[in-house]
């Protein structure tokens, strides 16, 4: 393992120490980039272990460790016991746990038990293509664009607008969220984040997306492999929130009982005790883990795929030569929640 070098860096950039030398999450300067500072690299080696009096947490960086606090009985929803527990997932990725979360199947819902000889739900898919493609276009004409502001902030709720019968996603006015029952789903700008660093990942690839751009079934799993590497190496929630139900060993020492526990979901993500080449995006890795892509059947998770998938085929068939903006490469900002805040493309 490298050794940390974190002192050779400039002051502004370095991770701020709290007493004992522990980086601080939440101090000056860690939202900014906490990859490039080393601040998860500097925790999972020297502190896999200790308190954050700002989160009021403590920290769990190892993969290991957030496995376990994420699955074990021990370890509870925060700040109550009636988030999910033991074998049953956690809230990650874009699932928020909520307690009226649905499932929702992508081939569609079931008809409602009044409504036998109602047909199937298409599902939202249909809706989710339907608004990629109109935003796409209108964009396709331009000499340069910004992705989040133009793309990635629409499409979630465009997806929804088309859902509810409008003929195309209202651009004059601010997108809102869904106003569907599901917490999951209402939270769209999760999802806004996931899918910029989800684009900001292939336009980074020519020849991810020539492969992709050609279609058929190889396409298609191929884009879900970008879609779950995404979420582990750019996860848009980088700290999940449990609690223990009593004392729990785990690599760094023991946690105590009734104690809130921060699982960084972005350093877990990057461990290299886990993943080979941890910073490097790579659909095609032997090690991929679908832990980071959340608990299957949440309505964010398949939301946000669908968008992800139908959003990059949209610009992809209005903008077969898109490619970044002259001098522009994309960054990535935030701690608690992490993404792009610009994606400047030449559209032709």
């Amino acid at each position: 393992m490298p050794a940390d070098r974190s002192e050779a860096l400039p002051t502004a950039r370095r991770p701020h120490r709290l007493a004992g030398g522990q980086p601080g999450l939440l101090e000056p300067g860690a939202s900014t980039d906490p990859y490039r500072l080393r601040l998860y690299r500097i925790l999972r080696t020297d502190f896999p272990l200790g308190h954050d009096p700002g989160l009021g947490a403590w920290l769990l960086s190892r993969y290991e460790d957030v496995v376990l606090a994420l699955t074990d009985p021990r370890f509870t929803g925060y700040p109550h016991d009636g988030a999910p527990r033991g074998p049953v997932p956690a809230p990650l990725g874009l699932c928020r746990g909520s307690l009226v979360c649905t499932p929702l199947p992508e081939g569609g819902t079931a008809p409602a038990a009044t409504d036998t000889a109602a047909d199937p739900d298409p599902g939202p898919a249909p809706a989710v293509e339907r608004a990629a493609y109109v935003l796409a276009r209108r964009i396709a004409g331009r000499d340069r664009a910004d992705l989040v502001e133009e793309f990635c902030r629409w499409l979630p709720a465009g997806a929804d607008a088309v859902a509810a019968g409008l003929s195309s996603p209202d651009s004059s006015a601010p997108p809102r969220p869904g106003g569907g029952a599901d917490d999951c789903a209402r939270q769209t700008g999760l999802r806004e984040r996931a899918l910029a660093s989800f684009l900001a990942n292939m336009l980074d690839d020519p020849d991810l997306l020539a492969a992709v751009a050609g279609g058929g079934t190889g396409a298609v799993m191929l884009l879900h492999r970008a879609w779950a590497e995404t979420l582990r190496r750019d996860p848009p929630v980088q700290i999940v929130l449990r609690r223990t139900r009593t004392e729990v060993r785990v690599s760094g020492g023991t946690l105590p009982a009734g104690e809130a526990v921060a699982c960084l979901i972005g350093a877990a993500g990057r461990d290299p005790a886990r993943f080979a080449a941890p910073d490097r995006f790579d659909p095609l890795r032997a090690d991929a883990d679908p832990l980071f892509s959340g608990p299957a059947g949440c309505p964010a998770a398949l939301l946000g795929r669908l968008e992800a998938e139908h959003g990059l085929r949209a610009l992809l068939a209005a903008m077969p030569r898109i490619r970044w903006a002259e001098g522009f490469r994309p960054t990535s900002s935030g701690v608690l929640t992490r993404g792009p805040r610009t994606l400047l493309v030449r559209p032709s």
